[in-house]
């Protein structure tokens, strides 16, 4: 009984401070980017040579975390099954990728990215040596229009492209 009242009053306790900084004022989860990203919630397909969506779905895209981060799953079911989480880290928007290498590289979005696209940039990992192990290490998304998008990434392996390892994808939102 008595493990059953602690446990109620820290449900309550933090219940009541979840938002409290000392300010009273609630944390700012808003960015361009990632309100953009938000947009994005939904399965999309693959895109044949003529833009029109395929039964292959590469992506389901879900709003999570009180709207403060977008998870998306790549390739959902198959053996490289991948994730990536986008949200904010203080002004920047940045994003873990999960990858079917074992790997977890880190990117931020370049302020300086085109009106219509985020262009994400290396900035660190988790179990990889950027100099050699090959791993995800830049990419842009372009927003095309509300039921289309492109993501174009590169790999690095030995602390370079890795030429055959560069694609683009053409996505399209399955309706």
């Amino acid at each position: 009984m008595r493990t059953i009242a602690v446990t109620g009053a820290v449900v309550v306790l933090v219940a009541l401070g979840a938002g409290a900084r000392g300010d009273d004022k609630p944390a700012q989860t808003s960015h361009a980017g990632l309100e953009r990203l938000k947009k994005l919630a939904g399965t999309w397909v693959e895109a044949d040579k003529d833009g029109k969506p395929t039964d292959k779905v590469v992506s389901v895209i879900k709003v999570t975390a009180g709207g403060s981060t977008v998870q998306e799953t790549l390739f959902p079911g198959e053996a490289m099954e991948m994730v990536s989480v986008y949200h904010r880290d203080g002004t920047d928007l940045v994003m873990t990728h999960y990858c079917a290498l074992g790997n977890q590289p880190r990117m931020k979005a370049d302020p300086k990215s085109a009106a219509n696209q985020i262009r994400w940039v290396f900035s660190g990992g988790t179990n990889l040596d950027p100099k050699k192990d090959m791993h995800m290490h830049e990419g842009t998304l372009t927003f095309v229009d509300d039921d289309h998008i492109e993501f174009s990434g590169v790999a690095w392996v030995n602390g370079k492209p890795a030429e055959d390892h560069c694609a683009t994808m053409k996505l399209v939102r399955k309706k």
